[in-house]
């Protein structure tokens, strides 16, 4: 781990500033330096002291069961792989660590908020390198080498309003075309009396 070797290095150098001070003073080349430079450089870069509390050197809570979980997890995927990597059928992976897989990506997700969160202002921010390094490496196993997936709990109300959607065209036409059939008024031809030409001649057959 990246961030947690950096730390103890960090905290082994902290200890001695007599030592360190003398060695700054007889290198010529710089040597400490340029490992010093390197080293905030790196723990820059990684957010290494986004998997710490505050500004200490002790791991933070999440940080300690992020990774704990995570090597259940690789336990996991390791116990359910007799006799599976010659057959390439990892279904006993999929089935039996699926719900390792998903508590760690839940708490990946959350303390990924909470990062957000607490770095409004930061465009950009990440958490540290071991723990991203980390989910990535379960989550390539899990979908790349296992091919396995976790079922979205959202899929019915998906579906549902999918097809609800699909139909309001339908619904909506077939409403209109019957009540425009119940607005339609059947003409009635009305019986007329007959001309008045045709009542003369009746008149003049009856005298």
């Amino acid at each position: 781990m990246t961030c947690i070797f950096l730390s103890l290095s960090l905290q082994n150098t902290s200890e001695s500033h007599n030592c360190a001070r003398s060695l700054l003073m007889a290198d010529r080349v710089q040597i400490v330096v340029i490992l010093s430079e390197f080293f905030n450089i790196t723990w820059e870069k990684a957010n290494c002291a986004n998997c710490l509390v505050n500004t200490s050197e002790e791991l933070s809570n999440n940080t300690v069961y992020f990774l704990s979980l995570f090597n259940q997890t690789l336990t996991c995927f390791e116990n359910n792989l007799q006799g599976s990597i010659q057959l390439r059928n990892y279904s006993e992976v999929c089935k039996n660590c699926r719900d390792s897989y998903k508590t760690l990506s839940s708490l990946y997700n959350e303390m990924q908020k909470m990062n957000e969160l607490e770095n409004k202002a930061e465009s950009g921010t990440h958490l540290c390198i071991d723990v991203e390094d980390a989910m990535n490496i379960t989550r390539k196993l899990w979908s790349r080498t296992f091919n396995c997936s976790v079922p979205c709990s959202d899929t019915v109300p998906v579906i549902a309003v999918s097809l609800f959607i699909l139909f309001l065209p339908v619904v909506f036409y077939l409403s209109s075309f019957l009540h425009s059939e119940q607005k339609k008024r059947k003409l009635i031809l009305p019986k007329r009396i007959k001309s008045s030409t045709s009542f003369a001649n009746l008149q003049e057959n009856s005298n």
